[in-house]
């Protein structure tokens, strides 16, 4: 039988394989006896651990499947936006940030040849809320002890049994293709939960996602990773975008000791092709020597102790949730490329919202899948606000700052000097990628603000006898730029 844990902190005698007594009450009997429960979750991770305490909070009866209950060892997922920290603290959750060594964020500073802006966190949105007039806040930290806290949370609550499992199949009505439950495997044994919604949230590397997903993730780069030790920042307390010949590299603070350095290498990269010595070749000769010098002494460090880890950069397109019984969440469902570091702002955002429309005053039960269905097509709509936002952002800033061609290196160049304007040229921006502005609308004025600005720079500061050829090459810019957004825009619009 499986691993049954109901505490945050289990022993021997809070342990149940065999399901015995004694039960807290009628619904912990049925889940862990019978298996049965209004949601089963699979995956513990950022989305299913915020969901199964959201909708236990609210009543429900939930069991949550992790295949193992280890701290994980991830390199994303270690960036909270201040959008994020907002839904946490609306979820109840923000103490999980407490007693993991969580560094605060405010803001960014972008690198471009080695001169840099700083962009702060725009400190008007705070005063829409609590009014304290401080500017608003993100977290870095490790990703597995944040959460190891949401799964505490999670094991805390009265209405959630956690399950040590690995979920293998779901389990379907053959007429009607509802979705009833989960098949799953415990040292070989196999087992079943059953759930009137089964939740599946079992991240990017999802195994459901193929037979119950219209779209595949895309993967054109991979993040590689090192964790620097006492890294000297350029600016300590922000996140660090380092903008140079080859594609971009991020710096963000996770501990008191320990910063984070991700390095984009796109498929097909010549530096980093096996001819020219791989990776260890692009780290050494590329992006060393591009970086800040105050940052180059622990880089090199962590380059010499060997410890590289990869992780691949994906985008999939969100899609309405169709099949009954079955919701599919998180990175399950949706993914754009971590550059911007919006995924777990836009997973708790998600959870605020799928709590939200499947309440007990919403959905009295959740066996009524019409009514479920129903209120997973409004959920498809009404996370555009962030998500939309949040994912066109990232996908359209990454063409940018991975510029491989001359357009595209002139719109990198009109996005720097578009942040070196300052006042709303960077409150708009890092408003909409801290998840604190939420309207499209203001990421498409943005976006072709830029696009505008990086023309006429071209034709400003071209000698007077190029000026001409300027002007008519500025086309290809513009053009360019509605091909970076427009595809993006148009897989947001589906349904």
């Amino acid at each position: 039988m499986p691993l049954i844990l109901d505490d945050s902190n289990p022993t021997p005698s809070g342990t149940d394989p065999t399901a015995q007594g004694p039960f807290r009450d009628e619904q912990d009997r049925r889940r862990r006896v019978h298996h049965d429960a209004d949601v089963v979750i699979i995956g513990a991770g950022v989305f299913g651990s915020a969901a199964a305490v959201a909708m236990a909070r609210q009543g429900r009866s939930v069991i949550l499947l992790e295949k193992s209950l280890k701290e994980p060892d991830r390199i994303v997922g270690e960036l909270l936006q201040p959008g994020g920290v907002q839904a946490l603290r609306e979820l109840g959750l923000e103490h999980c940030m407490s007693g993991i060594d969580a560094i605060p964020c405010f803001g960014y500073d972008v690198v471009y040849y080695g001169t840099g802006v700083g962009i702060p966190y725009p400190k008007e949105v705070v005063k829409e809320g609590k009014g304290d007039g401080k500017r608003p806040q993100g977290k870095g930290f490790h990703h597995g002890r944040f959460i190891q806290k949401l799964r505490e949370a999670a094991m805390k609550e009265p209405n959630v049994t956690v399950v040590e499992t690995e979920a293998k199949d779901l389990v379907r009505n053959g007429w009607t293709g509802q979705v009833l439950g989960v098949e799953c495997s415990t040292k070989g044994e196999k087992d079943y939960y059953f759930g009137h919604i089964t939740l599946v949230a079992d991240g990017y590397a999802s195994k459901f996602r193929k037979s119950n997903h219209p779209h595949r993730p895309e993967v054109r780069s991979k993040f590689f990773a090192l964790e620097l030790i006492d890294a000297e920042l350029p600016m300590p307390g922000h996140g660090h975008v380092i903008l140079t010949e080859g594609p971009p590299v991020l710096l963000y603070q996770i501990g008191t000791h320990e910063t984070r350095a991700l390095i984009d290498i796109p498929d097909g990269l010549p530096s980093a092709s096996v001819k020219n010595g791989g990776v260890k070749n692009h780290l050494e000769n590329v992006v060393l020597p591009s970086l800040p010098k105050c940052v180059q002494p622990s880089f090199e460090a962590a380059m010499r102790a060997g410890k590289l880890r990869s992780m691949p950069n994906s985008f999939l397109p969100p899609a309405t949730n169709r099949t009954p019984g079955l919701v599919i969440a998180g990175d399950a469902l949706n993914m754009r490329h971590p550059l911007t570091g919006g995924g777990m702002t836009v997973a708790f955002n998600d959870v605020v919202l799928l709590a939200e429309l499947l309440h007990p005053n919403n959905v009295p039960s959740l066996a009524d899948h019409r009514l479920v269905l129903k209120q997973m097509k409004a959920f498809h709509w009404r996370r555009k606000n962030w998500a939309a936002v949040i994912n066109i952002l990232a996908l359209a800033l990454y063409a940018l700052f991975a510029a491989d061609d001359p357009n595209l290196k002139a719109l990198q160049l009109g996005c720097f000097r578009y942040f070196q304007r300052g006042g709303n040229c960077i409150d708009g921006p890092v408003g909409l990628l801290a998840g604190i502005i939420r309207q499209p609308l203001i990421l498409f004025y943005h976006f072709f603000s830029v696009a505008v600005y990086a023309i006429w720079i071209r034709v400003a500061e071209a000698p007077l006898v190029r000026k001409p050829w300027a002007l008519v090459s500025s086309v290809a810019v513009f053009w360019t730029a509605c091909r970076v957004i427009f595809p993006y825009i148009w897989c947001e619009l589906r349904p």
